[in-house]
């Protein structure tokens, strides 16, 4: 509530509000706090809860994890498990460094509870992650690392792209997740494509979990091409679902943002996000571990999410509206009903 009332007023107005320039304030301040050992053990004791669960061999303290695109270049670890996550997922990465697409690329959807983003996959590069990774240590929560191709990499050497990012990380995450289904990088989503995706997996070989995230956009019918692929290439899960290009559910108060490009996140996704994880949980009789991602502003929603298949469950823009409080009350219920 305190978050709600009145940080998340102050963080909304600030630089104009413009909402990249929030996001980069917010996250110097977490890596600030990330080398504080007292600030964090102080965040701890507010936020942390156990609600443990193990799922492709890696052991999860509590089954809520931050998601992609938030802490792109590990900037701020180790203050998301103090904040109550049970993993973090970096990311997404590619192998060569790249600026993204041009600013303004990320917008507040208030009425919605939404955010559009277009971003490109900005990041330092996977040698750069690499780097930090190794001389941050152990976490303390597993560790996802989310895999994209990078924008000059032709979508014929894309195979060969994740390869090199995964080479270059596969000692430092507990999981990796590939990434075939943002709408910001021209083409990406055609590797969702049976074949293409499946010369992306044959290239990934080092024993580590892997996972592939999927577009809320996908038929059925191409869901379950794509889960039989995965079935050949023995991955580990899925992660349900990235960004959306539909515009459906907005505020009337947000229908003048509708035009924007980019992929669309949190509450207009919920419904569909959910009948995702619910449609592979039933393709595949509920065998194949699913990370449920898409519009989860709250402990029920949470809960709806588990019901309809899901293993564990990951937030981003839930968070920025709602803040750390809702990892705790998800990580409460979660743990009340165990």
């Amino acid at each position: 509530m305190i978050y709600e009332k009145a940080l998340r007023p102050m963080l909304f107005r600030m630089s104009g509000g413009d909402a990249e320039e929030v996001h980069e304030w917010t996250m110097r301040r977490l890596a600030g706090i990330s080398r504080r050992p007292a600030a964090l053990s102080a965040l701890r004791t507010v936020f942390s809860a156990q609600a443990p669960r193990t799922l492709f061999g890696v052991r999860f303290p509590s089954p809520v994890g931050l998601a992609a695109g938030m802490d792109k270049d590990g900037r701020a670890l180790p203050a998301w498990p103090a904040l109550g996550f049970g993993f973090v997922e970096v990311g997404t990465v590619t192998w060569h460094a790249q600026p993204g697409n041009d600013r303004p690329r990320l917008f507040r959807l208030r009425g919605s509870e939404a955010i559009i983003n277009r971003m490109g996959f900005n990041n330092a590069g996977a040698q750069a992650l690499a780097a930090k990774l190794a001389a941050l240590g152990p976490l303390g929560v597993p560790l996802g690392i989310s895999l994209g191709k990078s924008k000059v990499t032709p979508l014929e050497a894309a195979a060969e792209d994740y390869a090199a990012s995964y080479a270059a990380l596969k000692d430092h995450g507990d999981y990796f997740a590939v990434n075939v289904s943002s709408p910001n990088t021209p083409g990406l989503r055609a590797l969702q494509d049976k074949d293409a995706l499946g010369d992306i997996l044959a290239a990934l070989r080092g024993g580590k979990p892997v996972l592939v995230k999927i577009a809320p956009d996908l038929t059925d019918h191409a869901i379950a091409d794509l889960l039989g692929v995965c079935a050949d290439h023995g991955v580990a899960g899925l992660i349900a679902t990235n960004t959306t290009l539909g515009r459906g559910g907005l505020a009337p108060s947000d229908e003048h943002l509708a035009s924007q490009a980019g992929g669309l996140s949190g509450r207009p996704l919920t419904g569909r996000a959910r009948e995702v994880v619910s449609f592979v949980s039933r393709e595949t009789g509920g065998r194949l571990p699913i990370i449920g991602v898409g519009g989860i502003g709250s402990a029920d929603d949470a809960l709806r999410m588990l019901d309809a298949g899901a293993s564990l469950l990951q937030v981003y823009t839930g968070l920025i509206y709602h803040g750390p409080g809702l990892v705790r009350s998800i990580n409460r219920a979660v743990a009340a009903r165990s």
